[in-house]
């Protein structure tokens, strides 16, 4: 298991670094893609895609599909208006194909559309933004940095539980996996300081990951919540070691809008 999940690992990276050192058009693809494979494996684990009721999950995802063509082609500005039709279209679903749908179904829908599409598309927004060649990478740190030096920090020296029936996650190592992220960033900031054009990235981008880190936690536990409720153990099974999308990217979900929006705020 450990050396799959290694493998899978490392192939993960060269395909993280590949699609956003690309940016563009690869990145815009692969997002849009890895959106609608999350939105799958969402919609299948809260029963709102199922056999012969799938038409609100359609919904979902050319919700999503129009929320990124309206990025790429620079209409970010209405992409609110594109999550309002979206809404409107679901609830002309449920009402004129009652009593098909629950209304807990085309809720978990457009929560699919907002959890899922949207703030993963804030990793595209983020690399296109001043900077964001560099301010990008700060999502992965900060998530994927923090789970890790979380684990050996609560592995060391966790004792007391962070949230007791969710998860073992420890106070200790969540302490750690924030510290962790901060000097993470903070090297990452010292690295490639040269090319950026804040002033004090070390400290500035510290700062970002640490915060980073703190939400990249709530995004982990809330999948695991989701999972909880519906009793499954994994999202998907599409990448080997790990899961499905929503396994490997739970914490990411909640990293990229506030990564994106603490450099729009900090390196005014």
């Amino acid at each position: 298991m450990f050396v799959t999940r290694l493998i899978s690992g490392i192939v993960l990276v060269a395909v993280a670094l590949l699609t956003i050192c690309s940016g563009g058009w690869i990145l815009y693809g692969t997002l849009t893609i890895v959106s609608l494979i999350g939105m799958f494996e969402l919609y299948r684990a809260v029963k709102v895609q199922k056999q012969g009721e799938n038409l609100l999950a359609v919904v979902g995802y050319l919700g999503v599909i129009l929320h990124y063509i309206l990025l790429s082609l620079g209409y970010s500005e209405y992409t609110m208006m594109n999550l309002i039709i979206v809404l409107i279209a679901m609830m002309f679903v449920y009402v004129f194909s009652y009593p098909k749908y629950h209304a807990e179904q085309v809720m978990a829908a457009f929560f699919g559309v907002v959890y899922v599409g949207v703030m993963l598309s804030y990793i595209y927004q983020t690399r296109m933004i001043r900077d964001g060649a560099f301010l990008v990478w700060l999502i992965f740190l900060c998530s994927w940095g923090c789970d890790t030096c979380a684990y050996c920090v609560g592995m060391l020296i966790g004792k007391n539980k962070m949230s007791p029936v969710l998860s073992p996650k420890s106070v200790e190592g969540a302490v750690g996996g924030v510290v962790g992220a901060a000097l993470l960033g903070a090297i990452y900031a010292a690295v490639v300081g040269s090319h950026l054009e804040a002033e004090n990235p070390v400290i500035t981008y510290a700062i970002i990951c640490a915060v980073g880190a703190l939400i990249s936690m709530v995004g982990d536990l809330a999948a695991s919540a989701i999972k909880r409720n519906h009793n499954i153990k994994d999202y998907g099974t599409l990448i080997p070691g790990h899961g499905g999308i929503m396994d490997r990217f739970d914490s990411v979900i909640f990293t990229a809008p506030v990564i994106y929006y603490l450099s729009m705020f900090m390196m005014r």
